[in-house]
């Protein structure tokens, strides 16, 4: 059986503002905008090359807006990713490894400037977050480890 992972809900304070931000700024695909009588409100958005959508609205969620961390978005090329989210307009850390090498440490700890010197697949990250504090990481995959 498989368990797909297809769909994650974030909290946010204000949709229209979330909205704006992942499919005017990062350029997302709008899939779905429906609102319900009760106040009930789920937009749904997908990252360029994703199966995975993200959820958004009122009423989905009792977490606090901005309270998600560590959301992954992988990508190719750590700095070309990067340059590009700076030509939208977004404010993403430089590219930085781990001291550790195994994976980045939560917030800033173990940090090292630049991406891994031998861009090794899993090695690389940049970060940045939504306009409600959303925590997201860019990790830079050239080559995916078997059966992934």
């Amino acid at each position: 059986m498989d368990f797909k992972l297809e769909v994650i809900v974030i909290p946010v304070g204000d949709v229209d503002r979330a909205k704006d931000f992942y499919t005017e700024r990062l350029g997302w695909r709008l899939d779905a905008d429906f609102a319900a009588d009760d106040g009930l409100r789920v937009v749904q958005v997908t990252p360029p090359g994703s199966g995975c959508s993200v959820i958004f609205g009122d009423r989905l969620t009792t977490a606090g807006a901005g309270s998600v961390e560590g959301l992954h978005l992988v990508v190719q090329d750590i700095e070309q990713a990067r340059s590009e989210m700076v030509r939208r307009g977004i404010d993403v850390s430089e590219p930085f490894h781990d001291a550790g090498g195994i994976f980045h440490h939560g917030g800033t700890e173990g940090r090292v400037p630049g991406p891994d010197p031998q861009h090794g697949s899993y090695d690389s990250f940049a970060t940045f977050a939504d306009p409600d504090g959303n925590g997201w990481v860019m990790q830079e995959v050239r080559v995916k480890a078997p059966g992934r």
